[in-house]
C-alpha cells in the first residue's frame, strides 16, 4: 500500500511535461518546491513552506564581488551538505556581512579585513563569523575562484561557559504543577522532556512523524535520523492536547509555529512557573535522567542524535561517578564499613537500682 502524501503537498504536470510540487495551506498562496522529491532538501523546503517561509529570490551581484562568491557557493554540494540548521545560521550571518560589504571585490577581503570583522564582534558571534567565511573560502580556493583563504590562521577561542543550566527534578515537578495536562504549555514541556529533541525539531514534530507509536525524524542540526518510542506520558499529553495536525506544538489556531516563536512562548511559560531556565536545559535533564537509569553511550546517541561518543559519554561518566561514590563512600571511614542508622531513636540507658 503506497504511503499517503504529506498534508497540503500538491503535484501537477506543467506544459513541458515536468512534475511540479507545491505547498498550499487552505486558500493561501502556492509555494513551489524545486528540490527533488524524497530528498532531505525537499523535506526541508516542505517544512519551511508549512511555516510560510518563501524561498529566497534569485540574486544578482557584480562578478568577482563577495556577494557573487556567496551566490556561487550556495549552489554547490559544499553548501548543501551542511545541516539545515547550520545553513540557516550562516545565512543570517552573511545577510549582515553582505549588507555592508557584499559589493566589495574579493581582493579587498584580506586577512586584515577578517581580523577587523572579528574585533567588531563578541567572542561567540566572531567564532561563527569566521566559520561561515572559512567554509566559503575553503571551497573557493579549491574551485580556483581565489588564490588564498583570508581566514587561514584566524581562530577565535571558544568562550568558557558551563552552557545551559540543567533542570533539576524539582524544576520539572514545579513546571508540571503550574501547567497541567491539557494546556499548550504542558504539550511543549512534555515534547521536550520525553523526546529529548532540540527546539527546531520539537517545533517541526508532527503526527506525520509518528507511526505505530514510534517517532522518526531527521534532526535539523546534524541530519541524523532518530527513532524514539512515544512514552505513555507523552501519549497522554498529546491525546489531551491542544495540538495541531502538522505539528504537535501548534498556535492557538492549530498551525505550525517557527522555532523562534516557540522559544519565546516556552520562555514565558517557564517564567510563569517561577523557573529561570531554558528548553535546552530540559534536554540535558532528559539525558541525565536516562544516564542515571543505566543508558549507555550508544543508547544516548540513538535517542539524542549525537555522534562520536563525546557528548553522550559526559552523561554516562557523571552517572558512573555518582554510582561509584555511593557504593564506595565507606572506604573513607577508618574501618572501611558503615553502620546503618537505626530505624528509630535509641532510648537512653536506664540505671538499674
Amino acid at each position: 500500500m503506497p504511503r499517503p502524501r504529506p498534508p497540503h503537498l500538491h503535484r501537477e504536470t506543467n506544459r513541458h511535461g515536468m512534475t511540479v510540487w507545491y505547498v498550499r495551506l487552505g486558500k493561501g498562496r502556492r509555494i513551489r518546491i524545486k528540490a527533488a522529491y524524497g530528498t532531505p532538501e525537499f523535506e526541508a523546503a516542505y517544512q519551511a513552506a508549512l511555516r510560510g517561509e518563501l524561498p529566497l529570490p534569485a540574486a544578482k551581484a557584480p562578478k568577482g564581488s563577495l556577494e557573487w562568491l556567496w551566490i556561487l557557493y550556495r549552489q554547490t554540494s559544499a553548501w548543501s551538505d551542511l545541516s539545515l540548521a547550520t545553513r540557516k545560521q550562516r545565512e543570517r550571518i552573511m545577510r549582515q556581512v553582505l549588507a555592508t560589504g557584499g559589493a566589495q571585490p574579493l581582493s579587498n577581503i584580506t586577512p586584515r579585513a577578517i581580523q577587523l570583522g572579528i574585533e567588531r564582534r563578541k567572542s561567540f558571534a566572531a567564532r561563527h563569523f569566521v566559520d561561515t567565511l572559512r567554509g566559503m573560502f575553503k571551497w573557493a580556493v579549491a574551485a580556483e575562484h581565489v588564490r588564498s583563504d583570508p581566514t587561514a590562521g584566524k581562530a577565535v577561542p571558544k568562550a568558557k561557559s558551563k552552557g545551559f543550566p540543567v533542570w533539576t527534578e524539582g524544576d520539572l515537578e514545579q513546571f508540571e504543577r503550574r501547567w497541567p495536562i491539557g494546556t499548550r504549555e504542558r504539550v511543549m514541556f512534555d515534547v521536550y522532556l520525553y523526546t529529548g529533541l532540540r527546539r527546531g525539531d520539537a517545533a517541526r514534530l508532527g503526527k506525520q512523524h509518528i507511526r505505530d507509536g514510534v517517532i522518526t525524524i531527521d534532526t535539523e542540526k546534524t541530519g541524523t535520523r532518530v527513532t524514539i518510542p512515544v512514552l505513555p506520558e507523552l501519549a497522554e499529553t498529546i491525546a489531551a492536547g491542544p495540538t495541531g495536525e502538522l505539528s504537535i506544538i501548534a498556535s492557538k489556531k492549530g498551525q505550525p509555529i517557527k522555532k523562534e516563536v516557540l522559544g519565546g512562548l516556552f520562555k514565558n511559560a517557564c517564567r510563569a512557573a517561577g523557573i529561570n531556565k531554558s528548553a535546552h536545559g530540559i534536554r540535558k535533564a532528559a539525558a541525565t535522567r536516562a544516564a542515571n537509569n543505566g543508558a549507555t553511550v550508544a543508547t544516548l546517541e540513538a535517542i539524542f542524535g549525537w555522534e562520536g561518543g563525546k557528548m553522550a559519554s559526559l552523561y554516562t561518566r557523571a552517572a558512573d561517578r555518582r554510582a561509584l561514590a555511593a557504593e564506595h563512600m565507606t572506604k573513607l571511614s577508618k574501618t572501611g564499613t558503615s553502620i546503618p542508622a537505626p530505624p528509630r531513636k535509641v532510648r537512653a540507658e536506664t540505671k538499674k537500682g
